[in-house]
């Protein structure tokens, strides 16, 4: 399918050059959709843009993925503007929309500070590639549905992109923007042994694996559907999101030089807070606060430090970063304080006939979970040995980060190797780079490196520079 303002035609024969700059991203979440709109609004000449995702639909990315339409962002309005400079852009976008307004009528004349649907955002995104796409009467888009195997370098400095449709044409530019590398989600394994199929419990049991949003989001919507059975969250850490504030916690941060190793950032960070809260601020302020200085304090850390902070930190950290709008927040603690649900500890393993194999934390020995339904809301961790990523590790196009999170990236998403060099007209835009670049999951952080690595790739594609 292609598409120019409306729909067009074919693929140009395999391997084909050719003399107009083509552009392919590999992904249709928002990191996907991010970079092209900011290859439409940055990239001056004409070009071709070429979208492959084997999904017909497009979820926003496994981070905001959920079967209802329903759910809650747990970003504000004001964090989630696509236009570079103009952070009202979405709520703009939401004072235009007149049914809207009508069924939020409060927050007039802003809805900066309010949490909306993840359907409604998904709505204004793909509103603002359609008016993006038609100012640009230069530049044709198509959209593939077959999935990228593996990229190699072809003729001087370009890609060709192998999928199952032999008629691929040479690209200039590859965008990766798979989020968590194009894994399939891992379905929870069938355990052959011999448990008794019987439901022990007069009640309904339902198992949640998982510790972020995606985990909190499953058990309200089963609890809006009518389920009033027993629910067990399994963590592995044993930490849930924690909550925003019922206004916007603007961001402070200390002034002082900050430390250069991790237990010292810690303290750092704990004695921040306290201050925070003790001046009357929050907690939560500090937070945000941290995130303008998250990648200078990263990359300060050596190897050692950052593996010591992503076994034993990691996940109170992510905590308090993604955290829940306060109504979410108080329905879950409502929920762990009436014991309807409870928040287990431990490991989750293969599925059983009758529920989930479970290893407590700090415990050998292995239990079953007894539930009739399992839902797995775990978000996974980029699959660096699939093939697309191994076909670009083993070839030299790209490494793995230092310590195997993802693939390495600078900044601007450009694919980064052991010397130091980047890979001309190989990007990688949002989470796959997390190991580089902390918070690069989260929107504002997307939108900015996705408008960088279009600035870069338009000063790639000038005409003076290509030689075709």
């Amino acid at each position: 399918m292609t598409v120019q303002g409306l729909f067009a035609t074919k693929f140009h024969a395999k391997g084909q050059v050719s003399a107009i700059p083509r552009i392919a991203v590999v992904g249709r979440g928002f990191s996907g959709m991010m970079s092209a709109i900011a290859l439409m609004k940055t990239v001056r000449t004409p070009f071709h843009l070429q979208l492959f995702d084997p999904n017909s639909s497009v979820s926003g990315g496994q981070a905001l993925s959920s079967t209802r339409s329903s759910t809650i962002l747990n970003t504000r309005v004001r964090d989630l503007s696509v236009s570079l400079g103009d952070a009202d852009d979405f709520n703009d976008w939401l004072c235009s929309n007149a049914e809207f307004r009508a069924a939020v009528p409060a927050a007039i004349p802003g809805f900066r500070q309010i949490f909306v649907p993840k359907q409604l955002f998904s709505d204004y995104v793909y509103q603002r590639f359609s008016e993006a796409l038609a100012a640009r009467k230069d530049i044709t888009v198509q959209v593939c549905h077959d999935p990228v195997v593996s990229i190699r370098r072809r003729h001087a400095n370009r890609f060709l992109l192998e999928s199952a449709n032999p008629a691929n044409p040479i690209f200039d530019t590859v965008i990766l923007a798979t989020g968590y590398g194009l894994s399939e989600p891992e379905a929870v394994t069938e355990d052959q042994s011999p448990l008794r199929s019987q439901r022990l419990v007069a009640r309904p049991h339902a198992a949640l694996l998982g510790s972020g949003i995606r985990v909190v989001d499953q058990l309200l919507q089963l609890r809006d559907s009518g389920y009033t059975g027993q629910i067990t969250i399994v963590s592995k850490h044993g930490f849930l999101p924690q909550s925003h504030t019922p206004n916007s916690a603007d961001p402070v941060f200390p002034a002082e030089e900050l430390p250069q190793s991790l237990p010292e950032i810690v303290r750092f960070i704990r004695a921040a807070c306290r201050k925070a809260e003790e001046e009357g601020r929050s907690w939560q302020s500090v937070m945000n606060g941290l995130r303008r200085h998250a990648r200078s304090l990263w990359r300060s850390l050596p190897a050692r430090q950052k593996r010591q902070f992503n076994r034993h930190l990691r996940a109170i950290y992510d905590s308090h970063r993604n955290r829940l709008p306060e109504a979410m927040y108080l329905r879950l603690k409502r929920e762990l304080a009436d014991g309807n649900t409870v928040l287990r500890r431990g490991t989750a393993g293969r599925r059983g006939l009758s529920g989930i194999f479970f290893t407590p934390a700090g415990s050998d020995v292995e239990e079953v979970i007894y539930a009739e339904r399992v839902f797995d809301c775990r978000c996974r961790a980029p699959n660096l040995a699939m093939p697309l990523m191994q076909s670009l590790i083993s070839s030299g196009l790209a490494m793995p980060d230092e310590l195997s999170l993802g693939l390495a990236v600078n900044q601007r998403g450009e694919a980064c190797l052991e010397d130091g060099s980047t890979v001309d007209g190989l990007f990688a835009v949002g989470p796959l780079g997390l190991g580089s670049l902390p918070d690069i999951d989260l929107v504002p952080e997307i939108v900015s490196q996705a408008y960088a690595a279009a600035d870069k790739i338009g000063q790639q594609l000038h005409p003076q520079s290509r030689a075709v």
